[in-house]
Parts: C-alpha cells; sequence; structure tokens
C-alpha cells in the first residue's frame, strides 16, 4: 500500500471518483493494484468498528453483572468465613471483617450496575490489615481470592517510590493485577490488590512533617492516594521503559478493592500511651506486665487501634480516610501453632505425609516432635511463616534417602529429630501394605497398636 498525494482514483466500496488535492483528502489506496478507499468510507468502517467495540465491552459488564448476583448468592459472610476457617487457624475477629467487606464491595458493584446513571452510589471500603509477622495475613487472603475466582496480587509497598526516584511506581501495584488477570482489563477492574510492608512507608517523622526529604515514605502515600479512591492510572507493559512515546495500558480503580497490610512494630505502645493516658506511669500506679503475659497484653491492645494512632505511627490522614476497615490479628501461641502444623487442610504435617506416601512410607510426627517445631518457630519471632522451614530442614536427608528403596516403612519423626537432628525411628511394614493417599482426613498421629508391625 502507498499514500499518493495526487491523482484521480476510484473508490472501490462505495464507488465516488476521489480527487487527490493535499495530505488531508489522503484515502487508502494501491497504485499498482488500483484499489482504493475514499475518506468517506474510512469514517464509516472505522464508525462501524467503535460501535462494534462498546457492544462487545458492553456486554462484558452485563456479562459480570450477572455474575455478581450469583457470587453474592453464593459467598455470603457466613459461607467465606467456613472457607477460611479450613485453612487459617484463630483469627476470627479477622477473617468475619474480611468476609463482610468482601461481601459489601462486591455487593456495591452490583448496586453500581443496577443503579447505573444514577446520582447516589455507595462509597468504596478498603481495608488495613495489623498483625504481627506469620500471623496469617498473606494466606488469607490468598484464599479469599481463591475462593471468589477473582485476580488478586501481592505488591511489595516498601520498594514503591516516589515519581522521579529510582525504584517502582505506585502503578506497579496496577500492573500486577493486570498480569495476574490475564492481561484481561475487565477483570483487572474487579481484582484485589494487597499492599504488603505497609507501615514501611511509613513518615519517618511520625505525625509531624518531615524537612527532609523522604522519597520512600510520604511520598509513595500521596501517590497512592487517588488509585485508592479509583481513578485511571496508566502504566507500560513488562520490559518496556517509561518515556512520554511509549504505549500504555489504561485500567481503572474504582472497583478494585485495595487491602494494606503490615506488621506495624510499636503501634501497641502508641494505643498503650493512648489508653493510659492521663494515667499513672510511674511509682505504685504502673500495671507491670511480665513476659508470660505479653503476648496476651499485644492482642488486646492491637484489638483497640484507631485511626489517630495510625497517624501517630506515620500514615498520613489522607490515606487513613480511605482505609476505613481496620482489621488486626493477634499473635500465634505454642497451641495455635501446633494445630497449624496438623489442621487445615494444607497443613504442613499433610503434605509431607502426601509426598512420602508416593513413596510408599507411612510418616508420623510425636506430639513433643510437633511442639518442639512450634517452639523453634516462636524463638525466630516468625510465626507459621517458619513452620514449614523448619520441617523442611528435619526431612532434608530422609527426603534423600527414602527414594533407594521400594519397601513398604513407616517413618516416626521424635523431638529429637527436631532439637537434636537424630535420624527418624523406621519401621518397616508388610510388602503388601500400600499407603493410601486418599487419607484427607487421616489423624495427624497414627496408634501406637501400628507400631509393633514389622515385616
Amino acid at each position: 500500500m502507498a499514500i499518493i498525494t495526487t491523482g484521480n482514483y476510484r473508490c472501490n466500496i462505495c464507488g465516488r471518483r476521489i480527487k487527490i488535492q493535499s495530505q488531508v483528502d489522503m484515502p487508502i489506496l494501491d497504485p499498482n493494484t488500483g484499489f482504493a478507499v475514499c475518506k468517506n468510507c474510512i469514517k464509516e468502517i472505522y464508525k462501524y468498528i467503535e460501535e462494534d467495540e462498546k457492544h462487545k465491552l458492553k456486554s462484558a459488564k452485563k456479562n459480570f453483572a450477572n455474575s455478581l448476583g450469583e457470587l453474592l448468592e453464593k459467598n455470603k459472610p457466613h459461607v467465606i468465613k467456613q472457607y477460611l476457617d479450613e485453612f487459617i487457624i484463630q483469627q476470627d475477629r479477622a477473617k468475619k471483617i474480611l468476609s463482610v467487606a468482601t461481601y459489601n464491595h462486591y455487593k456495591r458493584m452490583k448496586y453500581d450496575y443496577d443503579n447505573a446513571g444514577g446520582d447516589d452510589e455507595i462509597d468504596k471500603s478498603n481495608v488495613i490489615i495489623i498483625g504481627p509477622t506469620g500471623c496469617g495475613k498473606t494466606a488469607m487472603l490468598s484464599h479469599l481470592s481463591k475462593l471468589l475466582d477473582i485476580p488478586f496480587a501481592v505488591t511489595d509497598a516498601s520498594s514503591l517510590t516516589e515519581a522521579g526516584f529510582v525504584g517502582a511506581d505506585v502503578e506497579v501495584a496496577v500492573r500486577n493485577l493486570y498480569y495476574a488477570a490475564g492481561q484481561n482489563i475487565e477483570k483487572t477492574e474487579h481484582g484485589i490488590i494487597y499492599l504488603d510492608e505497609f507501615d514501611k512507608i511509613a513518615r519517618k517523622s511520625g505525625e509531624n512533617n518531615s524537612i527532609t526529604a523522604d522519597p520512600g515514605h510520604e511520598g509513595v502515600q500521596q501517590g497512592l492516594l487517588k488509585m485508592l479512591e479509583g481513578s485511571v492510572v496508566e502504566f507500560t507493559a513488562r520490559g518496556q521503559r517509561k518515556h512520554p512515546e511509549a504505549p500504555t495500558i489504561k485500567v481503572n480503580t474504582r472497583n478494585i478493592l485495595f487491602i494494606v497490610g503490615g506488621a506495624f512494630v510499636g503501634l501497641d505502645k502508641i494505643v498503650a500511651k493512648r489508653i493510659r493516658k492521663g494515667e499513672a506511669s510511674l511509682g505504685f500506679g504502673v500495671d507491670v506486665q511480665s513476659k508470660d503475659d505479653s503476648d496476651e497484653k499485644f492482642n488486646e491492645l492491637i484489638h483497640q487501634v484507631r485511626p489517630e494512632d495510625l497517624m501517630k505511627y506515620g500514615i498520613i490522614p489522607e490515606i487513613i480516610g480511605r482505609l476505613p476497615v481496620i482489621c488486626t490479628l493477634e499473635t500465634l501461641d505454642e497451641n495455635a501453632l501446633l494445630r497449624i502444623l496438623t489442621e487445615p487442610r494444607n497443613a504442613p504435617v499433610k503434605q509431607y505425609q502426601k509426598l512420602l506416601a508416593m513413596d510408599n512410607v507411612q510418616l508420623e510426627f510425636e506430639e513433643n516432635a510437633l511442639r518442639a517445631v512450634a517452639k523453634k518457630a516462636i524463638e525466630r519471632k516468625t510465626g507459621a511463616r517458619s513452620l514449614k522451614g523448619i520441617i523442611e530442614d528435619t526431612m532434608l536427608d530422609v527426603m534423600f534417602e527414602i527414594p533407594k528403596s521400594d519397601a513398604p516403612r513407616k517413618l516416626i519423626i521424635t523431638e529429637e529429630c527436631i532439637n537434636e537432628d537424630a535420624e527418624p525411628k523406621i519401621v518397616y511394614l508388610d510388602p503388601e501394605e500400600k499407603v493410601s493417599l486418599e487419607k484427607e482426613d487421616a489423624p495427624p498421629f497414627i496408634e501406637e497398636d501400628n507400631e509393633n508391625e514389622s515385616a
């Protein structure tokens, strides 16, 4: 195809004669074949294409609006919580808050679709999650997204920087969701974005303004304001350098649910100071806490967090106003960690039992061994996050040696295996015995009577 600035041609669609006097009149034509399309026909074709795209978009939105009704019918708050109970131990209050917040968010979207063009609208309720490391913040949201079958993306807020500084722009959070949604803009605009380590972008000066540059903190919070409220965000595709002429992708964040979370270390002290304000801080009036009940005191204080406490921590008031739902999680004690090891559907012990069952080996953890794992996790101060790592260290040599033989065996992990790197007990079973892979609800501990079985 070529562009000719002079000459007479006839349009192959409408039959009109085309007289080209300047580039303003440029048609589409091929001088070699004589094929030409006039300017009016080009406009008509473009008009039909635009109308077709609008119709497809309208149909997609209508289909999503219809699916919202089914989504809400199947996922009432109590159903969402029951599902989370299968994977998350304790944290009942947090599970209730997230269940209600998610349900209301999708009710809000359905209301907007049903009342399109109306003056009244329901404001978005983004969530801030506060809890210590390894208490289940990310795991809870990940399972929530699987239940609802919606795109979910986690972005580390500490990697974000203010525009003009070296680092990732705030738009990266939306770009991550876009790729999690399979590069589908419609799905992206109804997903969930989780900004982890949000406490790391609290301004260093707390509630007071800083006089020095703070590229990784207050500037990032300012950059997130419009995105949290709902605006059109433009970003380049992965691998493309951001410059004025680079093609961009546009996503409206109005219906994206933003959840921000972090450990917020020291926030409990700010809450305690507010509560004790005006009370005695020295002398006989002081409430002295021992180490034994420090976790219990933390759990009591963290549930009393208010917006003013977050402002003192260093979150700007405008951000707090866009995060109306405060969700707090408790620390996990030894008993809770013990339950996490064995009770959830994806419990670490169950995972290793299934892995070894594929090599015709029964795996048993003695209760003292599991308690030793829980105690190690508490010592590392990483909560449930380190449980699997501790077991992996113990099981490394075992999982290396096991595949060398196909003989049916039972492997017993003792407390000494966890604390002293001792070898596990091995009981050889009858060759005819096979390990079942379908025992989803099998108890974590095998009865003592089975230990006497021999080859």
